[in-house]
């Protein structure tokens, strides 16, 4: 009897890679024509190689690079059917606005050091050239423990190891797709005069946990509008969280502080339903009292696919190379020819659950002594 090979699973981009202590938030818009296209399919399908370059001048700096394509961008630059959670990020109007604002694809650079970034930043748009306009560019710092300019620590309830994967990363939902992520930005803008002149007692209630240990509050003192409250969302009894990498940035000569938002999950109806709780509230008005000091001024929906997928995608081709037909055992009982994933490629499997949003924790991954998926190339790096 003939067996088929199976294919190897997919490897993740390192969206769940571990916080750093710098990054760079960078979305272009991409100019119309084949020409510009092309180059755009060329810099991504070749992200990682020119990510390792860069990085190997300091190993220690755990520099990533995580590329999100936006739904118009999927529709030019690829022909493929467009991943099922994929379109335009869906503006809210409640007590407050979140804003949808232009970008095609988005750079989510990380390292321990910003020269890092700022360096393979600067080689992707040598690269792109004049395919590309820059919509949005954000430099973002870690600040003392963590902490958002407003003084409260960031992501504490962020999920790690196998339940990020769980939380991030598409499974069998979307079989064409696994191994992919959706992600949602935003740049908030603080009214840090006015939040500081709030009683400390105040901003704990708006956040939900003490401002200088960052527990929680209790529930019996805690308020329905409270952020953290806000943006728990449980379905079916379940909890479903997403992956935040959010990180401070601001211009003292401006006078601007604030908080980029990018939150990565399977599938993008939790962030939006989040974005729907806060904005409009949970009921509708009950929102949350933190957006009366802090302003969305964008709003973007990206999808990550995975790093088989981006580097499947040849030169001067808009679509992932076809797989080759599986290779069935020999008729004399000889064994069927190797092919193996690579010595460094993350692995993982995946189940999922009647309503495809509640996640099993049936996938395993291996990393890299930095803690990032450990993504090696699929083909050879062309021009990098």
């Amino acid at each position: 009897m003939p067996s088929a090979i199976p294919q190897p699973p997919a490897i993740p981009q390192p969206v769940i890679a571990p916080l750093t202590r710098a990054a760079i938030f960078l979305v272009v818009t991409v100019h119309a024509g084949e020409q510009n296209d092309e180059t755009v399919r060329s810099v991504l399908g070749n992200i990682a190689g020119l990510t390792r370059a860069v990085g190997f001048r300091d190993l220690e700096g755990r520099l990533s690079c995580v590329v999100g394509i936006g739904s118009d961008a999927w529709d030019r630059l690829y022909k493929t059917p467009k991943p099922a959670g994929l379109h335009p990020f869906k503006e809210i109007n409640g007590r407050h606005r979140a804003v949808s604002t232009p970008g095609d694809i988005l750079f989510h650079i990380r390292a321990a050091r910003m020269d890092l970034c700022f360096e393979l930043a600067t080689q992707i748009m040598a690269k792109l050239g004049g395919a590309v306009d820059t919509a949005d560019q954000v430099q973002g710092f870690s600040y003392f423990d963590d902490r958002d300019l407003i003084g409260f620590v960031d992501g504490t309830e962020n999920p790690v190891d196998q339940g990020a994967l769980d939380a991030a990363i598409i499974g069998d939902e979307d079989a064409d797709f696994a191994g992919g992520s959706y992600v949602i930005v935003q740049k908030y803008l603080h009214d840090l005069t006015r939040w500081n002149e709030v009683p400390v007692e105040t901003q704990e209630k708006i956040i939900g946990r003490h401002k200088l240990s960052d527990v929680e509050l209790d529930d019996n003192v805690k308020p329905s509008y409270a952020h953290n409250n806000l943006t728990n969302i449980v379905e079916n009894g379940v909890e479903l969280q997403i992956v935040r990498c959010n990180m401070p940035f601001g211009d003292v000569g401006k006078g601007e502080f604030g908080t980029y938002f990018i939150g990565y999950a399977r599938s993008p109806r939790r962030t939006e339903q989040m974005l729907d709780n806060m904005f409009i509230g949970l009921p509708p008005g009950n929102y949350d009292r933190l957006l009366d000091f802090s302003r969305a001024v964008t709003g973007s929906l990206f999808f990550v696919p995975s790093a088989t997928w981006l580097e499947d995608v040849a030169p001067g081709d808009a679509s992932p190379a076809v797989a080759s037909p599986a290779v069935a055992e020999p008729a004399t009982g000889g064994t069927a020819t190797d092919t193996s994933t690579p010595a460094d490629a993350a692995t993982m499997t995946d189940s999922t659950s009647a309503d495809a949003e509640t996640d099993s924790a049936d996938k395993s991954t291996a990393r890299r002594p930095d803690g990032s998926l450990g993504i090696g190339s699929l083909k050879k790096e062309a021009g990098l």
